[in-house]
């Protein structure tokens, strides 16, 4: 299915993942970033992240937002115009630095 996606349409420039580690390494991941800004947005030429249970969707319910998939764990990424390497490299560095903490 994948490369049936992949041969006949364009892939977008945000995903989202569950962050695995608890609320203090969550925050010391996204303060590790140096290339993506913290910011409510669907993006532009910069990328950005989003903590969508305390950012764009910090209006609901706990429940309700459980039950749209939105858990206190995910976040959302905007990729925009830096180098895709760079933008590894700086989520590979934020990762490590959380999971030592």
């Amino acid at each position: 299915m994948r490369s049936l996606a992949a041969s006949s349409m364009v892939f977008g420039a945000m995903i989202s993942f569950e962050f695995d580690g608890d609320e203090a390494h969550l925050r010391h991941f996204l303060s590790e970033l140096k290339l993506f800004t913290l910011a409510e947005s669907l993006g532009g030429v910069e990328s950005l992240i989003s903590h969508t249970a305390t950012m764009t969707h910090a209006g609901m319910a706990p429940e309700a937002r459980k039950a749209a998939g939105i858990s206190d764990s995910l976040l959302r990424v905007s990729v925009g115009l830096e180098d895709s390497e760079d933008l590894i490299a700086d989520l590979e560095h934020a990762f490590q630095a959380a999971a030592t903490r």
